[in-house]
């Protein structure tokens, strides 16, 4: 599907659908909980339905009605093997995992595009020395055996999906486990919103430095009825096209206490000089005299491809810096990203590590991919703003892994036509 996005600032209101990495998280939870609960979920994007899918094919009882999941909690051990398509949600295969080792099931997962190419092997690995057998093939991934308690280390500079995946499978087992992280840590935030979920499901686990000490025969309780939170990282788009539009664009149901790493667009756009207003649940962005920085992306990779769009506009030199785990994204993200902004007319280069982008008053727009990347597409709407001609997006459909809605939401938008 073709995407033709016209040039000029949008101005607004939209509301920032629920966040996927809590929508993740609360369906595992409740799935391996002690009761049903009904999760308001927000419009389901592909990665979420991925998760749904691969629990009810463990045992867990689902019904979806509007924008709600109920989730009875899976009783036993499947019969049989069960299959689990994936998708392309590294979350969903990297969440579950040691899951399966829970409840002893035999599974194969079944990995579409690019998740095969996501780096896997470390949690892998561990789980394989604590009990499971585990074989790897190019699109399928074979595991059968029951996950033991005991002694658990995880490399931090990889994927912070690993620790989270483990924080919520160990509480689950019999006995006490140790996890303990060696190198830096990459996406912390997003062990902190774990940990912060985990907590609210009554799961203790106790953090000294490296080291998480997890009781075993634990099971989540959530609350009968709960609503996850929005998402900042889908409303960073909204935010950088407001700090690109002199009218602005209020973003709603943002919770301004939230942990998601994401959040981090708001101090990043005030440091470039957008004007940023925050109030109760709302967060409003408008174009300020914008000038280039440096973006240190170890905390923050989702953010890379709209930044880069927001820099691409901005006077001056931006450099992004500590992004090289964008490579192993649904793109590899720091080619794909450079690839769109230069097809439109941007002045970028690409680095080992990083980008650099020198800032220009407009681009040209015109034709550029999405690569299948769900960011790449929305920040090359997000572009458009600031383009002489039109941007025509090309496999613009990408957006439903994670934002179906994003069409919808960007276009309710009023336009300055230029």
């Amino acid at each position: 599907m073709k995407k033709t996005i016209e040039p000029g600032e949008r101005f607004g209101e939209v509301k920032a659908p629920a966040s996927k990495s809590v929508c993740h998280r609360l369906l595992i939870l409740t799935a391996f909980g002690e009761r049903s609960t009904v999760i308001d979920t927000g419009e389901i994007s592909a990665d979420i339905s991925a998760t749904i899918a691969c629990l009810e094919a463990m045992g867990a009882q689902i019904i979806k009605e509007d924008n709600f999941v109920r989730i009875t909690p899976i009783k036993g051990m499947p019969e049989g093997v069960v299959h689990l398509n994936c998708g392309e949600s590294g979350s969903t295969l990297r969440f579950l995992l040691p899951m399966v080792g829970v409840i002893g099931a035999d599974a194969v997962f079944h990995l579409d595009g690019r998740l095969s190419k996501r780096p896997v092997a470390p949690l892998i690995n561990e789980l394989k020395c604590n009990g499971m057998s585990i074989e790897v093939n190019e699109n399928t991934i074979f595991c059968r055996g029951k996950l033991k308690q005991g002694n658990y280390t995880i490399p931090g500079n990889l994927s912070s999906q690993y620790i989270s995946a483990l924080l919520m499978a160990l509480p689950l087992l019999n006995g006490d486990s140790n996890l303990s992280i060696t190198g830096s840590v990459q996406s912390e935030p997003y062990i902190e919103l774990s940990m912060e979920l985990l907590k609210y499901a009554g799961i203790k686990i106790y953090k000294t430095g490296r080291d998480y000490v997890i009781n075993g025969s634990q099971r989540p309780k959530l609350p009968e009825s709960i609503a996850a939170e929005g998402d900042y990282s889908s409303a960073a788009f909204f935010l950088c096209a407001g700090a690109l539009s002199q009218k602005g664009i209020k973003v709603g149901n943002l919770n301004k206490n939230s942990v998601q790493g994401d959040r981090e667009i708001i101090a990043v756009l005030k440091r470039m000089g957008a004007d940023i207003e925050q109030k109760s649940d709302t967060v409003t962005a408008r174009r300020g005299r914008l000038t280039g920085t440096v973006i240190d992306a170890a905390q923050i990779p989702d953010l890379v491809p709209v930044l880069s769009a927001v820099a691409a506009l901005s006077d001056g030199e931006t450099r992004i810096v500590n992004a090289e785990r964008l490579r192993f994204k649904e793109s590899d993200r720091l080619s794909t990203t450079r690839k769109m902004l230069s097809a439109l007319g941007a002045d970028i280069v690409e680095l080992q590590d990083g980008l650099v982008i020198h800032g220009k008053e407009h681009l040209k727009g015109g034709l550029t991919e999405s690569f299948g990347d769900h960011r790449i597409a929305m920040a090359a709407a997000v572009t458009a703003i600031g383009c002489e001609n039109a941007v025509i997006i090309d496999n613009a459909e990408a957006v439903g892994k994670s934002y179906p809605g994003f069409w919808w939401d960007f276009q309710s938008l009023g336009r300055e036509k230029r």
